[in-house]
């Protein structure tokens, strides 16, 4: 069986990949990577001039996005056939060398990269890199902790039910949202329902240079950027 390695690149800046994630990325002949059609990938962007001159890239276009609703029967069948394509691909291609998967933030961690994990066991020896995730650079951006002492930190995605969200929000000491986008003004609602709207920030594009951080209150209502995670921190002893 051929060799996959995915890596975790981190939050985006390139320089919060660890040692051995830039070994295997510079040193790579074939490298993979997700992205939407017609954009260069937030993975690619960050390994931007790391590159050796000869690897071969292979840029693994997503069907659908955000286009149908992610519970739609014609979404999951496309993206079902999708990661079951590339699986096959990968494969085949590890045969021939090394690939080496990108991914940014941890690759277990909310990464599109679990997908083609469960679907190459028994057909590659697969290793993961560990990567410092998309959320710990966006708590460091506020320069407060997210949590303090006992607190309790919980990590929703905004594509839950409204009411679960506001349930989750309001039983928890810090919070952090994944996957906001669309589902900004839901995630806004129910922190207001579950009275910690006013604790809210939202950071995009964590650590890079197009970094923003302000408070969720404080944001006009509108498009919120695909890369950008909502937190609640903890409450700092007296």
């Amino acid at each position: 069986m051929g060799r996959i390695i995915c890596v975790g690149l981190g939050p985006g800046d390139p320089e919060l990949m660890s040692l051995r994630a830039h070994k295997l990325v510079t040193g790579a002949r074939q490298v993979a990577y997700f992205r939407k059609a017609g954009r260069a990938g937030q993975a690619r962007r960050i390994v931007e001039g790391l590159l050796h001159l000869n690897c071969v890239e292979y840029p693994m276009e997503y069907p659908v996005t955000t286009e149908l609703p992610a519970d739609s029967p014609d979404y999951i069948a496309q993206l079902t056939a999708f990661y079951d394509d590339w699986a096959e691909r990968l494969a085949t291609l590890a045969c021939t060398g090394e690939v080496i998967v990108l991914c940014e933030g941890d690759p277990f961690f909310y990464g599109s990269f679990m997908h083609l994990h469960t679907r190459l066991r028994g057909r590659a020896t697969v290793e993961v890199v560990p990567g410092i995730t998309g959320m710990s650079g966006c708590w460091t951006a506020t320069g407060t902790p997210i949590t303090w002492s006992d607190d309790v930190l919980t990590v929703l995605t905004g594509i839950l039910p409204e009411a679960e969200l506001t349930r989750r929000m309001r039983d928890s000491d810090a919070l952090v949202v994944m996957k906001t986008g669309r589902n900004l003004p839901k995630i806004r609602r129910a922190l207001s329902a579950a009275g910690r709207l006013e604790q809210a920030w939202l950071v995009a594009h964590g650590t890079t240079r197009q970094e923003r951080v302000l408070r969720l209150a404080d944001m006009p209502e509108g498009e919120c950027p695909y890369f950008a995670i909502v937190l609640v921190h903890g409450q700092a002893p007296a």
